[in-house]
């Protein structure tokens, strides 16, 4: 680039993105010992050759690869552990994740345990003023604050001037100095505390003579808005109160409830039924429909549910723990996500009223718009696109009371639901071992068992479900669980409980045990595709028989669409996919991390060869998204600045496809060392987290003095400089 100034999505200059090289291509934040292993060249034919030898090595055109003295290919990342992106969260270990990392002590025996790269006690430090304002300050005028309840004991700084010439940082001049959140609302709702409060604040001359700093406003927008602490352009946003009450266990779960009394009233009746089922003579079957009448009626049934849609124009993003927050998800929707998930929630801590968990329901209104729906599929009876949406959200929970009353609390106060979804699909030990995520598959009556009592109480929200092949390698179950869910248990039908009642199997092409050590099998894949396919034809045997299933325990018109997952990284993947594997759609998930834009290369069916530059706008709009989501203070910059460094952790990974010798790029396939075109391309090519916050400092600004960051993801520079 050379001092080329890069312009933003505005049409303004970013800041300078040039990043001197020294004289063997590395950047500034590259260790000594990385220097070393770049600075000679060897035969470029070698090199080349054993780049294309080598399994798992992306094939990098010779002109941008830093050589080696041997002939070994150096790759940039030996290896990564990927669980990282599905649900290794720092919540599930300690606090919350959200809120800066939580304070509970570390736990050193069972961080021994964890394999390298899931950094279970990650902390990043703090992002706060020097001097924090009063809060009764921090929104009013000067000469009008309001009274302090604490008096001369409070803690913060009360004196306005001193606190914006002492007690926080400059102002930001990113974003041509506008803040994100006045540009948006017409009003900053962290007024003084904000980074760009010199663009919604003034002085002006009192009527005594004085200068007074007031914060200014737009009162023609500010007007239609019922409560200016409201976030403007979200929805799902659960009240104070609502948690309070689930909290004190104010707030009833009457359907949830009735769903387990009725089930606690069959019990006796089920298990007298079905030991008098043994033998074949009449009498024994006669008992065995006498009893059969003495079952009580389902309370709820699923046949009413609102219809879903999955078609080749709905490709979707996968609900992923940490980086699948909104502001990603804003990102992705611009790119062409048609249908996005909220992170993996945790039922007990919903049910408990718990911030940070209900703060993963909150959607943007971009996601509450419909998915594009061209009818490439099978299309339900009773579908409407107009009032479908984007949205849904995904839950864990291992007992059937809990997922019941989760679900009841989310469908009461989170209107804006596409469906929502059972991981049965995450396999980090401390979920496992609770008996929620890839626990479940092997105890298949008890998972039909939950998602049966999470479609009784969901009102008009369709369920789904996420599942591995199995737990265990080279001895893959979901074929036998997918039977069960799509036609009912025996047991369950003979009994009158009916079908599991779910709308959507979404099917991660690895076991819980592989995780993500080899590709992911797309041959089973096809394989279950096929299954459901003839469990139709099954269905329809089945009529007129006392194995039938009751049509009322049907959800989506008794269609159960199927949508695979795993490696999808271009055009090329998804659309080979779905022609010869069969599914309706797929779900993607670290191919949206490394490359966002895979939503419009499918969209155009193409590969995009995304410049440096388009790059950066994309981290851009992350930056300003986030800035509206987590605030314009120094703590909301702070935990911006954060998850973008989530993010980054993933997209250096990328390869432009203009480096590339051929196509189609490979997921699992790991670069030799290379240059980018351009000085910014290499940059953001750094597997170094040191070149990633240079990144982030180009919209957030310089990081602050405390502010931390260690990657999930252990790269090569870390480790060298973390180990000496």
């Amino acid at each position: 680039m050379d001092g080329e100034k890069v312009e933003s999505l505005s049409g303004q200059p970013l800041p300078d993105a040039t990043i001197p090289l020294d004289s063997n291509g590395a950047h500034s934040g590259d260790s000594e010992v990385k220097k070393r292993a770049r600075s000679n060249s060897p035969n470029r034919e070698a090199a080349e050759g054993a780049a294309k030898r080598q399994k798992g090595v992306a094939p990098i055109k010779a002109e941008y690869l830093i050589h080696r003295t041997d002939a070994k290919v150096e790759t940039k990342d030996a290896i990564v552990d990927d669980d990282a992106a599905e649900a290794a969260d720092d919540r599930y270990h300690k606090g919350d994740a959200r809120d800066g990392g939580g304070k509970g002590k570390k736990d050193k025996k069972n961080n021994k345990k964890q394999k390298g790269g899931q950094n279970t006690s990650r902390t990043f430090g703090s992002s706060r003023d020097k001097l924090p304002l009063c809060g009764t300050r921090m929104l009013s005028n000067e000469f009008s604050p309001k009274e302090c309840s604490f008096g001369d004991k409070c803690r913060f700084e009360h004196d306005l001037r001193r606190y914006l010439k002492e007690g926080r940082r400059e102002d930001l001049t990113t974003f041509n100095g506008k803040c994100p959140i006045h540009e948006v609302k017409g009003y900053c709702h962290l007024g003084w505390k904000c980074r760009f409060v010199g663009s919604h604040s003034k002085e002006r001359d009192a009527e005594d003579g004085r200068k007074e700093l007031v914060l200014i406003e737009d009162s023609e927008r500010t007007s239609t808005m019922v409560n200016l602490e409201d976030e403007v352009d979200v929805t799902n946003v659960v009240s104070k109160d609502v948690k309070i009450g689930l909290a004190k266990r104010k707030i009833e779960t009457p359907r949830s409830d009735q769903y387990m009394k009725w089930i606690d009233s069959n019990k006796d009746n089920e298990r007298a039924m079905f030991d008098s089922a043994a033998g074949d003579n009449k009498a024994l079957k006669e008992e065995k429909e006498a009893r059969r009448a003495e079952f009580i009626e389902a309370p709820f049934r699923p046949s009413e549910k609102r219809r879903l849609y999955y078609g080749p124009e709905t490709p979707s993003l996968a609900p992923l723990t940490t980086q699948g927050n909104m502001p990603y998800r804003r990102l992705c929707v611009d790119l062409g996500c048609q249908i996005t998930w909220s992170e993996m929630a945790m039922g007990m801590p919903l049910i408990q009223g718990e911030r940070g968990e209900w703060a993963l329901m909150k959607a943007h209104e971009s996601e509450i718009s419909p998915p594009k729906f061209l009818q490439k599929n099978t299309v339900v009876q009773g579908y409407d696109n107009a009032s479908d949406m984007k949205f849904g959200a995904q839950i864990a929970a291992n007992k059937p009371w809990l997922a019941a009353k989760t679900v009841e609390v989310l469908t009461d106060h989170c209107p804006k639901l596409r469906a929502i979804d059972l991981n049965c699909g995450c396999p980090i030990n401390l979920v496992c071992e609770k008996g929620a995520g890839s626990a479940l598959l092997d105890q298949d009556s008890k998972l039909e068992s939950i998602l049966r009592g999470m479609t009784y109480v969901s009102k008009e929200t369709p369920i789904t479900v996420k599942i591995r092949m199995g737990t265990k390698d080279n001895n893959p179950t979901a074929t036998k669980l997918i039977r069960r869910l799509v036609l009912g248990g025996y047991e369950a039908v003979q009994s009158g409980k009916g079908t599991s009642g779910i709308a959507a199997i979404t099917l991660h092409g690895r076991s819980k045990q592989q995780r993500y050590s080899r590709s992911a099998d797309w041959s089973y894949i096809a394989e279950c595709a096929s299954l459901i396919k003839r469990l139709k034809s099954e269905k329809d045997a089945r009529t007129d028989t006392t194995a039938e299933a009751d049509p009322r325990d049907l959800a989506n018109g008794g269609h159960v669409y199927f949508v695979g997952n795993g490696d999808c990284y271009s055009h090329e993947d998804y659309y080979n996919n779905i022609n010869n594997s069969g599914v309706d759609s797929v779900l993607i998930g670290r191919g949206a991390l490394i490359k966002p834009w895979i939503f419009e290369e499918i969209e155009k069916g193409q590969y995009l060869d995304k410049s440096a530059t388009e790059r950066l706008t994309y981290i851009e709009k992350f930056a300003k998204y986030g800035l509206q989501t987590w605030g314009s203070d120094e703590m909301g910059i702070g935990t911006t600045r954060r998850f973008l460094l989530e993010w980054l952790s993933f997209a250096h990974r990328y390869v432009p496809v203009g480096l590339l010798e051929h196509l189609p790029p490979n997921i699992q396939d790991r670069p030799p060392r290379f240059k980018g075109r351009d000085d910014l391309e290499t940059l953001m090519a750094s597997e170094n987290y040191k070149d990633w916050i240079k990144l982030s400092e180009m919209f957030l600004g310089p990081a602050h003095p405390n502010f931390k960051f260690e990657p999930k993801h252990k790269s090569n520079a870390y480790e060298i400089e973390a180990e000496g």
